[in-house]
């Protein structure tokens, strides 16, 4: 395995990073809006692995991690980096790959602009990791399908033009009776509520979005009925493998950081820097980093190899990120001491940022679990 990155994906993280740090943050607090969305399009982060004859990069997963990792680091909002991510990774791939023409294009080039924004619907109130407990139904009727159910934990669901949702067609089937559906926004039926209070990833709205008879003309159905369970999966190694990485970016924004102000900050006469306990705490927190980083290049490559070992080599990318990312923000408000705990100096939302990912693209249990079959158990 080569480690190091080729001329082409360093020229591409560098352009992007240089880019991202041109861009405006979203007031603290707040989501972002259209506008920062278009400017992402127009330097091709939102459309990373989408495909060129759509106006995308065309780019495999390890390729779309390291640009989303540059994304971050160059500082770009946290929020609004995941935004991107779930509009790619869980909307964008399932497009791409499984939804008909003349639909499957036209989608596309929207999202691949950033002029288009598009929301992932899984989850609902009773049913996260359990999806064979989907209580969202479609019934076909005529040329259309009618949809009804809620989801919850929509991310851009109140920006969202499309959405892409699982629903249920066969009831009998269980667990392979899941349909998928691309639902524009506007249809009558459809209803986005407010934007959650959330404790981190402002920059990313969410809120809850409701199907009340939505009808959804049979073009809209991607791939074929029965299909939602296999393309979610596939959705999710994409998603799992390559959202991650912006909190490796976060991350190395947040070592630089920590490094300048132990360089700088002086107690007992000294720097804090040359008190061993200050060193050896940002030496874990590189090494956290970099172990973390190359499991999930690891992850990516496999996946771009089609590679039969690639779901437990994601499951243990994600595990390593997510942990990596919690402890690092703890130690790092630790270093700032009581200036880190003041809201405007940013520590404090590190951690806050970084806390769903127990929660999100599979949690943390169902990971362990995933690692856990495959040494046999």
């Amino acid at each position: 395995m080569d480690f190091d990155p080729s001329p082409e994906q360093r020229q591409r993280a560098a352009s992007i990073r240089t880019a991202a740090g041109g861009l405006p943050r979203p007031e603290r607090g707040t989501p972002a809006g259209r506008d920062l969305w278009e400017a992402a399009g127009k330097i091709g982060v939102t459309g990373l692995c989408l495909p060129a004859d759509c106006g995308g990069g065309g780019l495999g997963a390890l390729d779309t991690a390291l640009a989303l990792e540059a994304f971050r680091a160059g500082g770009a909002d946290t929020g609004h980096s995941f935004g991107i991510a779930a509009h790619l990774l869980a909307c964008g791939t399932v497009l791409a790959e499984h939804a008909h023409e003349p639909v499957r294009a036209e989608l596309l080039r929207g999202l691949a602009a950033g002029t288009t924004i598009a929301a992932n619907a899984m989850t609902e109130d009773e049913a996260g990791s359990d999806l064979s407990r989907l209580a969202t139904t479609a019934v076909a009727d005529g040329d259309s399908y009618v949809l009804n159910g809620v989801k919850s934990f929509v991310s851009n669901g109140p920006l969202a033009d499309v959405v892409v949702t699982y629903a249920v067609t066969s009831p009998e089937a269980g667990y392979l009776g899941l349909s998928v559906f691309a639902v524009r926004t506007g249809s009558p039926g459809f209803r986005a509520g407010p934007a959650l209070d959330k404790a981190g990833l402002a920059g990313c709205a969410a809120a809850r979005v409701e199907f009340a008879g939505c009808r959804v003309p049979r073009s809209h159905l991607i791939g074929s009925e029965g299909q939602g369970s296999a393309i979610f999966q596939g959705s999710m190694a994409w998603e799992r493998a390559c959202l991650p990485a912006i909190y490796l970016g976060a991350m190395q924004e947040q070592l630089d950081q920590c490094l300048a102000h132990c360089r700088q900050r002086r107690q007992f006469g000294r720097r804090i820097g040359d008190f061993q306990a200050v060193a050896h705490r940002l030496a874990t927190m590189r090494r956290r980093l970099e172990s973390s980083r190359l499991l999930l290049y690891r992850a990516c490559w496999l996946i771009d190899r089609d590679s039969p070992g690639a779901g437990e080599a994601v499951a243990l990318a994600k595990v390593a990120v997510t942990e990596a990312a919690i402890a690092n923000g703890v130690d790092a408000a630790r270093l700032s001491g009581a200036q880190g705990y003041l809201a405007g100096a940013g520590v404090g939302s590190h951690l806050q940022d970084a806390v769903p990912l127990h929660i999100f693209s599979g949690t943390t249990d169902i990971q362990q679990e995933i690692i856990a079959r495959g040494m046999g158990l």
